[in-house]
């Protein structure tokens, strides 16, 4: 019954995220051609959300206005996390020629990276935002659409170049790249320089292809000022796509997370893309709660303020170590340390030394002796009492009455998940 009165609480909370009112942000006519559809909404607390405990910063600070840039697929306006006033801007669309807006998403690639960022806590989802005081400018620079044999299409570098500059020039001070290559390609490094200039700081994921070519190059994550990102997986152990190199700065959870989808709903996440928006989000949060701190000492802070991971501090597999929200905000890196008052020596007074040591002396040796005899005492009274009850037997022995013992059944522990298993794993209810 208690099951029941819970889930009907829940009810408001899943129509909120499974209805939508008007589709302000829906694609213009013909921009998707296979679009992604809502998905069901996922009321578990993930386990990034639980790692990362990002309801501890908010008191802090929730990133608020601090503007995200998300370089991506475009960002769906309409999800009901992302659809505060004022939560996304209407952006633009660098994909398609025109002056389109980047607020609507066709395959929810930017929406769940948005989301990682930003989305905003709703009562019975267990989903949120790293910083979800932070306004999100969409900056839609692919469709993300499959070629023959499953892989994205090469993204356009001019149109990154163009996004970033955008990006840049609308005051964003986190510009999220969710994307990687192998080639060092101006118009992106020339954009980057760009953004850098203008005090953006440039978070990118370090790329999945790890298995098929290892210590391979990647950009942007590889350009001087970008924080590189890397995934790591439940158990804190990188992920095996996770590329390694001198360009990883810090890791996230990028393993089956959770996050958006188009129109409503969520959905389980792999790769490296989606472990930057959750270093990006921190960014906000840093940016927000020290706003005095420039592009370059905002990433020396999220370093700094890392949790040590398994490969150690500084190893082109783990970098740093997984970036941690809180430290980052609360942490005190800043400031001389306080100058400590003189010490003043103390003369010692011998004569009085030698008479409290020959006192502590003395009184160890009388705590001796009054131990000695208390226990000498009591082994006394100890023998009087046997041999008063073994005269009283005339020294036969006893017997004591058996005591009755209950037999106890052990059960095994009841098995306990502390995270939910991806959606695929999980039987139907």
């Amino acid at each position: 019954m208690k099951r029941i009165v819970a889930l009907l609480a829940l009810v408001p909370a899943l129509l909120a995220l499974t209805t939508s009112p008007a589709r302000a942000a829906a694609p213009p006519a013909g921009a998707c051609s296979n679009a992604d559809p809502a998905h069901n909404v996922i009321v578990q607390q993930p386990w990034a959300q639980q790692l990362l405990d990002p309801k501890r910063v908010w008191p802090h600070s929730t990133g608020a206005g601090v503007l995200v840039a998300v370089v991506d697929s475009g960002v769906d306006s309409d999800h009901p996390q992302l659809s505060a006033p004022g939560k996304v801007l209407p952006g633009r669309d660098f994909f398609y020629a025109g002056d389109l807006p980047g607020n609507y998403d066709c395959v929810s690639h930017g929406t769940a990276v948005a989301s990682i960022i930003a989305a905003d806590p709703v009562a019975g989802v267990g989903f949120a935002g790293i910083a979800p005081g932070a306004r999100i400018l969409p900056v839609r620079v692919t469709d993300r659409s499959l070629n023959d044999s499953g892989e994205p299409q090469p993204i356009d570098p001019e149109a990154v170049g163009k996004g970033i500059r955008y990006a840049a020039d609308q005051g964003a001070k986190v510009i999220n790249l969710s994307l990687s290559g192998y080639s060092d390609l101006p118009p992106v490094r020339d954009a980057v320089g760009y953004a850098e200039s203008k005090d953006a700081l440039i978070v990118a994921a370090v790329g999945n292809r790890e298995q098929n070519a290892a210590g391979t190059a990647s950009f942007p994550a590889g350009y001087d000022g970008v924080l590189g990102v890397g995934s790591i997986d439940i158990a804190g152990a990188r992920d095996d796509s996770s590329q390694i190199g001198p360009y990883v700065d810090l890791m996230a959870p990028g393993k089956s997370v959770v996050a958006a989808t188009r129109v409503a709903g969520h959905d389980y996440w792999e790769g490296t893309s989606f472990a930057a928006p959750f270093v990006a989000g921190t960014a906000a949060l840093v940016r927000a709660a020290w706003p005095g701190l420039t592009a370059p000492q905002v990433a020396a802070r999220l370093i700094a303020t890392a949790s040590m991971a398994r490969g150690g501090a500084g190893s082109q597999e783990y970098g740093a170590g997984v970036v941690d929200p809180y430290r980052a905000v609360t942490e005190g890196l800043t400031g001389a340390p306080a100058v400590l008052p003189a010490v003043a020596p103390q003369v010692v007074d011998l004569a009085a030394e030698r008479e409290h040591s020959w006192w502590a002396r003395a009184g160890a040796k009388a705590e001796l002796l009054a131990g000695v005899l208390l226990l000498v005492l009591v082994l006394a009274l100890v023998f009087a009492l046997v041999a008063r009850r073994g005269r009283g037997r005339r020294w036969r022995a006893g017997r004591s009455a058996p005591r009755l013992v209950t037999a106890t059944r052990e059960e095994p522990p009841e098995q306990m998940f502390l995270f939910p298993p991806p959606a695929v794993e999980r039987p139907p209810s």
